[in-house]
Order: structure tokens, then sequence, then C-alpha cells
């Protein structure tokens, strides 16, 4: 058998280097590089490796590790996890850094791989810098920490157990239904460890990305079952645009009259005017949407996760003859709500439920009327926010107007955390997919400036705008001189309102007063955070960094900003002073929360019995 002698970085550079995947006939490049940050634990193994790489791994540094994995899961996401990117770290706090961006990566089902250095192996010079030392277990590093936020984890001990790793990491990343992060732990000695690697290993390699067909009893069972029912809505989750279905759920929904509401992964998978289009649905939805889901006697879920967000934590369906079926090439996903699974491709399902229902000329019993009714009262409703003048100063439904109709209608935004998710979910009219990106299985604060250089990596000829609240952004913006470094413009919306304004709101709503959750100077009166606001000047700190800066506090300037925003050739950040408290709530949603049993305040007690009374009309499973 011919080798090759290389270290095991090298060695893994080499065998990733040349992954691919094909879909529909299509054969694309898997892995186009590495983000990294070099520490003690990787420089002189995967820094080395990196350093006399000879081929098309393109090395991006970084600037904080979660940061840069949250650029590559954008990335990824965006691709349609059709291409991903690799991040290696030093041990310890550089390993550590990762965690929070590997649960984004898992709970969204995004493919990224991490390549945190670990302990020697040898243990020779233990305990070395940054090691963790567990008394009752030796075995235990900083890497274990990944192992409930990674979909595949493994430790490389030795150089000969790279080829089992390597190949097991790319069946995970490569796998529709279980994909995520993917946590390969490489001690730092065994880095730059040598051995005789089989040619045979570095090979080209396909991987073959095959649509799962539904069986045909679970098509027969899901027609009879939609055949019955007289008013179904879709839910149209982010697996829509994953199987590259958006043009089969518009044919589906088209040829048997059937309303869809959108997810926060799945918005943008029908244009917003589209007329079956009923918006977000759930605890952000519309009130079309949650009008129609409660009273439904199906709710059909497509490539969607089915999250508390998306079914009001599962009072949104108060029909009591309402049913479920799961579309869905997870089994775990397409069982929820005690659904019919229907196991498949969310494309190729589409298209065999279509076929199968025009043979019997299945219709349902909506009055057209009744529904384009619904949706002009909502977008009615959407121009009145965007129209939401306010003479104190600028309404955060107002701007976000501005911009969605001042920006281009294929410009892709991006958000993630914060009370702006709602909004965008509510109002946000998206016309193409993929226009809308946003991070809301994880809700991960500081996923929104290092995503949009993600995205901006995966789609250099489209502006990139990413929608931020300064709670987010000074959470984590680092990114920023990533973007500057790489040459790739990004747009940094930032929505100034003095603190978490999402958790303030989220906080008075359920009784209390409003406690440490604005920015605010401590009070020498009561000792507590109910001092002046503090005066942050988010513009001048993104001109620090080498990047555009503008601040705006009327509609007037913001329009400017905008267009001068579109004539930078380098990375712009916004400040944009808006009002607290001026975001949309209601429409027939709720979402559960832990409020409290007992307490002083009246109005919390008053807020428990609400959430009581909530919790009776809930489905329990």
């Amino acid at each position: 058998m011919e080798t090759i002698r290389l270290t095991t970085a090298q060695a893994l550079l080499k065998f990733l280097d040349n992954q691919y995947i094909e879909i529909d006939g299509e054969e694309r490049k898997f892995i186009k590089g590495v983000f990294g940050i070099f520490g003690h634990g990787n420089v002189t193994g995967m820094g080395e490796a990196l350093e006399t790489h000879t081929g098309n791994l393109t090395y991006i540094q970084g600037k904080n590790e979660q940061g840069m994995v949250h650029s590559a899961a954008a990335y990824a996401k965006h691709k349609n996890r059709f291409e991903i990117y690799a991040c290696t770290t030093s041990i310890g706090p550089g390993a550590l850094n990762m965690v929070p961006a590997a649960g984004t990566a898992t709970v969204n089902r995004i493919p990224v791989l991490l390549l945190p250095g670990d302990n020697f192996a040898n243990r020779q010079p233990d305990p070395v810098l940054q090691q963790i030392e567990d008394p009752t277990d030796y075995t235990i590093a900083a890497s274990d920490a990944f192992k409930p936020v990674s979909r595949y984890w493994d430790r490389v001990q030795r150089p000969e157990q790279l080829m089992t790793a390597a190949l097991n990491a790319m069946r995970v990343l490569t796998d529709p239904v279980d994909t995520g992060a993917v946590t390969l732990a490489l001690p730092q000695d065994v880095q730059s460890e040598a051995y005789d690697y089989p040619v045979e290993f570095f090979k080209k390699r396909i991987h073959y990305i095959e649509r799962r067909t539904p069986a045909p009893s679970a098509i027969k069972r899901a027609v009879e079952l939609i055949s019955k029912k007289k008013k179904p809505v879709i839910i149209a989750g982010g697996g829509v645009h994953y199987a590259l279905a958006t043009d089969r759920l518009k044919e589906f929904a088209e040829a048997f009259q059937i309303p869809v509401g959108e997810t926060q992964a799945g918005k943008s998978a029908l244009a917003w005017d589209h007329p079956l289009n009923m918006g977000s649905i759930g605890s952000t939805g519309s009130l079309a949407s949650n009008t129609l889901a409660k009273e439904a006697d199906l709710i059909i879920g497509v490539g969607t996760r089915l999250t508390d967000f998306s079914t009001s934590s599962k009072a949104a369906f108060q029909n009591p003859d309402v049913e479920f079926l799961g579309i869905n090439v997870s089994s775990l996903d397409a069982l929820k709500l005690d659904a019919l699974s229907f196991v498949s491709d969310a494309k190729l399902g589409l298209e065999t439920l279509t076929e199968e229902l025009k043979k019997l000329e299945y219709k349902t019993s909506y009055d057209e009327s009744y529904l384009q009714s619904l949706k002009e009262n909502w977008d009615a409703e959407v121009d009145k926010y965007f129209a939401d003048k306010r003479e104190e100063g600028l309404s955060q439904t107002q701007v976000l107007g501005e911009i969605n109709k001042t920006i281009d209608e294929k410009d892709i935004i991006i958000a993630a955390a914060g009370s702006l998710p709602g909004d965008l979910h509510r109002l946000w009219r998206s016309s193409y997919p993929k226009t809308y990106h946003m991070e809301y299985g994880f809700s991960c604060m500081g996923y929104e400036v290092a995503g949009a250089l993600g995205i901006k990596m995966a789609e250099e000829n489209q502006e990139v705008y990413t929608i931020v609240g300064d709670g987010s952004y000074l959470m984590l913006h680092s990114e920023l001189v990533t973007s500057l470094q790489e040459n790739k413009k990004i747009n940094i919306l930032l929505f100034d309102n003095h603190g978490f304004q999402c958790i303030h709101n989220l906080q008075r709503g359920q009784g209390s007063d409003g406690f440490g959750n604005e920015f605010r100077y401590r009070s020498k009166e009561d000792n507590r955070l109910t001092g002046d606001y503090m005066p942050i000047d988010f513009a001048a700190n993104a001109r620090s960094m080498g990047a555009k800066g503008y601040t705006v506090h009327t509609i007037e300037e913001l329009r400017d900003a905008l267009a001068q925003a579109k004539k930078e050739t380098v990375s712009t950040l916004i400040d944009i002073k808006v009002l607290s408290g001026t975001c949309t709530t209601g429409y027939e949603s709720w979402w559960r929360l832990g409020v409290a049993e007992v307490s002083t305040s009246e109005k919390v007690q008053k807020a428990y019995k609400n959430m009581e009374k909530k919790v009776s009309e809930a489905r329990k499973y």
C-alpha cells in the first residue's frame, strides 16, 4: 500500500480539501476553508499545516472564537448546507469560546466542523497551560464541554485515529437529518506527530445527498388525512429552503388553496405578496396566520421543528378536530404534536402529495374572499406600523419600514435576538427566497455581525444588512474587523434603544416594574441601575476600527445614511437611536414563561393567573 508521511494536522487538511457533495446531479466542493485563531494549543500543529498547505482551503483569521463559528454557520446556512468552513482554536478558553456557537449550529441543524486544541495526549508536561484538571477523571478536558452541543464528538489521541474520526465527521456533516456541530478534539502533541497515511485516504470523495422518498403506505395515510379536511394550514419551516422546495411549496398551496404561515427559518419561502402567504405564525405571528391556525382542522408542517414560538407554546390550535401532518426528513420532527409522520424530503414529499391529491380533485373549503380579507387587513396593519411616526423620536417599526422600502428586494437581511426578530417576522416583506436570514433556533445574541460576514462570503455580489440591537452588538461585534480585513462589505443597522429592551418588555408584561435590563448608570438614591441612560457613540466605535459610521435621530437622517451606505465600499454602521417599547405584540399569540407562582407583587400574581389560564387551553404534548 502506498503511503505518505504527514503530521496529523497536515493529513486532516489534505483530507478536508478533497471532500465533495453531490445533490440532484450537481457536484460541489464541500469544505471551502478554515477560520482560525491561533494559540499554544494549535499554532505549531494546525498553524504549521495551514501555513504550508498547498491546496484550495482558504484560511480566514477570526477575531473571536464564537464569532468565527457564527460566520461559518451563517455561510453554511445561506448555502443550504452544501458548503461549509472548519474552525480551529487553541485549548482552554479559546476552545470554550466556541461552545455557544456550536450549540447554535446544532440546534439549527447547520453543519460546522470544530477543531479545538486539547491537552497533551502523552501527558508528559501535564498540567499544561489552560488545562482543566479533574481529580476524579484525568481524561476530562475543556473540549469535553462540546459533547452536549455536538452531533458528533471525537478525540484523536493517536495519528492513525484521524482516519475513522474524519470519515465519521463527514458522515454527520453531510447528513440532512443528523447534521450540526461536529467536534474533533486535537491534542496539541498529536497534531504535530507524523504517521504513514495510506494515499487512498486522500482520494477525492463524493458524499451523495440522497433525497428521502416517502413510503407508499405513508403517502396513502397522508392523502387520506388531507382529503377529509376542509381547513388545512401549512407551516413552512427552514427545511423548505434546505430541500430547494420553495417552488414545490407554492405549487402545493396553489393547487389546493391552502394558506401558508411561515416560521422564522421558513420566511421568504413564499413571496410576501402571494395571495396564500398569510405571514408569520405563532408567538410572533400575524393576525391572519394565527386566526387561521386557531380555526384549522389540519396543520401541515413542512420542514419545521415546531418550536414553542411556531406553535405559541402549543396554544395556537384551538379547533377540537385539529390533526397534524409532519412532512420532514427527520422522524423526530415529523412526529411532533403527535402528528401523522410523513418522513420525506420536502421537495419530493410535496411533489408526491400534489400528484395524489390532484387525482382526487381535492380542494379546501376556504372562501377566497375570506382569505383575501385576512391578508388585506394584515397588510394594512403592517402599513400602520411602518408609518408609526412619533414626536419624541423614531419608533422601531417605522425604521424597519423605511429600511424595507429602501434596500433592494434581493438584498439580504440577517438578525438573531431581541425584539427585532419578532418585528421582522411579523412585518418584514420578503420578495425572494434566501433574502431573510434569521437565527432563532438558539436566539444567540452576538450572531448578527459575525453572521453577516458569513453571508457576505456566500453572496459577494449582494448587499448584506445585519439588523441588530445595541445589546447584541456590545456582546459580540469583533468580526466587523474581519470583514474589513477580508474586504467583505457588510452593513450594520444598529437599533440603539438603551439596553436589553426585549427582555425588559417581556419582564414588564409579566407584572414586573422592570429591573436590570436597561443601560443606565447606578443611582446613588436607590443603589440600582435607575440613573440616566448611558450615552454610547456606536458610529464612533465603528469608525475607530476602520468602518464607516453614521448616527441617525430622524427619518430624514436615516434615508440619507441608507443612501450613503449603498455607495460605501467598506463595512458601514448606522447607529439608529430608537424609542424603547415601540415594537409589535399581540395578534392571538402567546409564549409560555415561568411566571413566579408566589410574589409580593399583585401584578405578578395576576400574570401567574393569566399564565395558568393559557396553559389550560394549550395542548399537553
